[in-house]
């Protein structure tokens, strides 16, 4: 990289919300501004930073640290997410302050700033120092723009109708919204966070997000009406896309541990589409009764199936399930999902919907069965439905839960008796992988905007 001096090498403090669903895409964001000739640095919270199973110091890009007010245990210290956030958002902004001064008085001044949209304080503290700042928005435009009408009051909550229609966005069912939205009063502290992204972005220099532009034109265009919106993604790791970045296979900072090896040796020996790969993500819990239901759905479906299960939710299988599925099933703690994606024994992904898997299957052509739980899912399973045409929603009964016979009934068109819908589903998911990489390799709208970005720098 030479010397780290460069007057040359702008350099741009990365900072995301510290949870692995937020710093995947930013951080992978940084790698590509560091094969363009900038110096990016990750900032991240102490604890994270003594905790991940990797870092990204392979990829030559510094980690530095700011306190969130819990560095021996980070969130689970904290015992509850209203502690957590009111405690970080008190201690964040002077540490992070603190942080840009040690910086500058070291002779690395920072030229740019890339915050996460949850933390709007951060854009505060950059206007302090006069730092160009940009915001990453890491969910849907769509989802997002739900946020922003309710921000600024143009969504009445608790919702007066059963359906809303914003622009450019398709008719969306009140159970299609974001779960905030949806049910109003439900997390109020998450709620906070996500309507509060908007409480200043009129202020920020640019507003990126993480997609490329065909994939959310419509809502793109519109909200450019008022912001300097920039579509800077996908942002998953260059070997699963444009290949551009050398080596670039993982996202390089894992808050669990993957069991790769026996992951892919299990995959290597089964044909091709035939795997259902089942993820709920690092953070989203099923219920026991809906754990029940999956478990009985995949094993009477008789279909291979590859299912992470985080340890802290193995206890909710019922007795004996690993035992009576060892021939058709495997069960991991957690896997290295972009493998596991790319693989082509993967026919299916059944999927909560988190945005970055959605992207992530999405990017890899990999057909999905959308089970979401809360936050932004239920809207990014509608569009994975209804507006990308990518996959099957398993909708729920009256109680919430997601039947056996659901599920077992989305298996079959998507997996084991594909029909004319699974087979178009099969030929978008094509279309849609080779847009994603268009819309990041060079040249394309991605690309570009990030070459702009870099351009002002400069």
């Amino acid at each position: 990289m030479g010397d780290e001096n460069d007057p040359k090498k702008p350099h741009v403090l990365i900072f995301p919300y510290p949870a692995q669903g937020h710093i995947n895409p930013i951080l992978q964001f940084a790698k590509r501004l560091l094969s363009k000739g900038v110096k990016p640095a990750l900032v991240t919270t102490v604890f994270l930073s003594n905790s991940s199973f990797s870092d990204p110091s392979s990829t030559s890009i510094d980690i530095h640290t700011i306190s969130d007010g819990f560095d021996q245990g980070g969130y689970e210290q904290a015992g509850s997410s209203d502690a957590y956030l009111a405690t970080f958002w008190s201690v964040g902004p002077n540490s992070l302050e603190e942080l840009i001064k040690k910086l500058g008085e070291t002779g690395h001044p920072v030229d740019a700033l890339v915050y996460d949209g949850f933390l709007p304080w951060a854009l505060d503290v950059a206007k302090q120092f006069g730092i160009p700042s940009a915001v990453f928005f890491t969910q849907s435009c769509a989802v997002n723009s739900v946020y922003y009408h309710v921000s600024k009051g143009l969504l009445q909550l608790p919702l007066p109708v059963p359906h809303v229609s914003l622009p450019g966005l398709p008719p969306l069912q009140v159970s299609e919204l974001p779960s905030f939205v949806a049910l109003y009063g439900s997390y109020p502290a998450w709620f906070d966070v996500v309507v509060n992204q908007f409480s200043n972005v009129d202020g920020a220099d640019w507003v990126f997000f993480n997609i490329f532009y065909d994939l959310e034109k419509e809502v793109v265009d519109w909200m450019s009406r008022f912001w300097n919106v920039m579509t800077v993604g996908p942002t998953i790791p260059s070997m699963y896309l444009d290949k551009r970045i050398e080596n670039d296979k993982d996202y390089g900072m894992n808050l669990f541990k993957p069991n790769v090896d026996a992951c892919m040796s299990w995959l290597g020996g089964k044909p091709k589409d035939s795997v259902l790969y089942v993820s709920f993500g690092s953070f989203a819990s099923l219920g026991i009764e809906q754990t029940t239901e999956l478990a009985c759905a995949l094993k009477s479906s008789s279909v291979y199936f590859l299912w992470v299960v985080r340890e802290t939710e193995m206890a909710k299988l019922p007795y004996n399930f690993i035992e009576e599925t060892s021939e058709k099933g495997l069960m991991v703690a957690w896997c290295p999902q972009l493998e596991v994606l790319s693989n082509e024994a993967v026919g299916c992904f059944l999927t909560h919907c988190g945005f970055n898997s959605t992207l992530e299957a999405l990017s890899l052509g990999v057909p999905m069965l959308a089970m979401p739980l809360w936050t932004d899912q239920p809207t990014n399973a509608k569009h994975v439905e209804d507006v990308w045409r990518i996959g099957i929603r398993a909708h729920p009964n009256e109680k919430g839960v997601v039947r056996r016979e659901t599920i077992e009934q989305c298996i079959k068109e998507l997996l084991t008796e594909v029909g004319e819908k699974g087979k178009e589903i099969r030929k978008n998911s094509i279309k849609w992988k080779n847009l994603a990489k268009k819309g990041i390799d060079e040249g394309g709208n991605s690309d570009k905007n990030i070459d702009e970005f870099i351009a002002k720098l400069l």
